[in-house]
C-alpha cells in the first residue's frame, strides 16, 4: 500500500525551459513509480529496488496546486506543465485516486499548458479534460507561434516487443497496449509524439528494430519522435547500472560484456556511440519524415 503524505509545494518552477520536453513548470503528484522500469534515472535513491515498495501519494496535492496556479496566473505567469519528471502521472493507483485527473481540472480552471509523458493508457480517461486545456490554455507568448493548443502529449516507449518491455520495464502498461493508446491519442487531435528514451543498446537500437520503430511510428502519424541513448547510474544494488546489467547477465548473456566495458567507467554510452546514434536518429526521422522536435516543422 502506497503511504499517504502531506506535502508544502507540488508545482515546481524550472530554471530553463528544456528545449524537447518545453517544460515551464513540472508537477509530481506521486513520489516513486510502480512501473519499475530498470533503467529509470532515480533508481540508486532512497527509493530501493523495488520502487512499488516506496510509493507515495501527495493526499494534499490538489489544494496546494489550486493556490499555486492562483498565484502564477494572478502575475500571468503561464506556462507549460510537464506531468511528470520523476514518476507517471498515471501509475496504477491514480485508478484510486485520481489525483492527476483533480490536477487537470485544477490546470484547466486556470487555463495552463499541458504536457503528458506517460507510459499508460489510463490517460484515454482524461480526453475531456485534455480537450478543455487544448482549447482554452493561455501559451507562453514566445510558443505560440510554435504550438496551436495547449495540450502535449508524449507516449514514452524503449521498445515495441512487449516481450523485452516485462524485462525492463515490467510495470508499465505493455507496449502493444501503449500503442493503442498512442493511435486513440492522435485519433482525439491531440498534439502527440513518441519519447524514444532509452532506446536499449543492442537491444532496441538495432537495424531492424529501429525501422520497425519509425516505421509503426510514421504509420500512425505521429507529431514528433525524441530519441535518445541510456544513462546509467551507480554501484549499489538499487542503483539502475547494476539492475541492467543484471538483467543483461540474465537474459542476453552475449551481451554483457559489450555492457560492462561501455559503463566500466562512465555512465552512458562512449562518445562514438553517441555520434553514431545521432547521425542516425537524423537520418531516420529524415528517412520516415519525422519532426524530431515538439511543435510545427521548422
Amino acid at each position: 500500500m502506497p503511504r499517504e503524505i502531506e506535502v508544502k509545494s507540488v508545482l515546481n518552477k524550472t530554471k530553463k525551459r528544456d528545449s524537447w520536453f518545453l517544460d515551464d513548470y513540472t508537477l509530481n503528484l506521486y513520489s516513486s513509480c510502480s512501473f519499475n522500469c530498470l533503467y529509470c534515472y532515480i533508481r540508486g535513491s532512497k527509493y530501493g529496488t523495488n520502487l512499488e515498495e516506496s510509493l507515495s501519494v501527495k493526499t494534499n496535492a490538489i489544494e496546494i496546486l489550486d493556490r499555486q496556479l492562483y498565484n502564477r496566473a494572478k502575475k500571468n505567469q503561464h506556462g507549460i506543465i510537464v506531468l511528470s519528471s520523476a514518476t507517471d502521472p498515471y501509475l496504477q493507483i491514480e485508478g484510486k485516486y485520481q489525483l492527476t485527473r483533480a490536477a487537470l481540472e485544477v490546470i484547466a480552471k486556470h487555463r495552463f499548458p499541458v504536457h503528458i509523458i506517460t507510459k499508460s493508457d489510463l490517460i484515454e480517461r482524461d480526453f475531456d479534460l485534455l480537450h478543455q486545456i487544448d482549447q482554452t490554455a493561455i501559451l507562453p507568448t514566445d510558443l505560440t507561434n510554435r504550438l496551436d493548443g495547449g495540450t502535449i502529449v508524449s507516449f514514452s516507449f524503449s521498445t515495441l516487443d512487449d516481450d523485452v518491455a516485462k524485462i525492463f520495464e515490467k510495470g508499465a502498461t505493455a507496449p502493444s497496449k501503449r500503442l493503442i493508446a498512442l493511435n486513440k491519442t492522435l485519433d482525439e487531435g491531440f498534439l502527440t509524439g513518441v519519447s524514444l528514451m532509452p532506446l536499449l543498446p543492442f537491444i532496441s537500437d538495432t537495424t531492424e528494430h529501429l525501422n520497425l520503430l519509425f516505421s509503426t511510428f510514421k504509420k500512425s502519424n505521429v507529431n514528433y519522435v525524441l530519441p535518445a541513448t541510456i544513462t546509467l547510474f551507480g554501484n549499489g544494488k538499487a542503483d539502475s547500472k547494476t539492475l541492467m546489467l543484471n538483467a543483461i547477465k540474465k537474459h542476453y548473456p552475449e551481451l554483457e560484456n559489450r555492457y560492462l566495458n561501455y559503463f566500466k567507467n562512465d555512465s552512458g554510452m562512449p562518445n562514438f556511440y553517441k555520434k553514431a546514434f545521432s547521425k542516425k536518429m537524423h537520418e531516420l526521422c529524415k528517412m520516415y519524415n519525422l519532426n524530431d522536435s515538439i511543435g510545427k516543422s521548422r
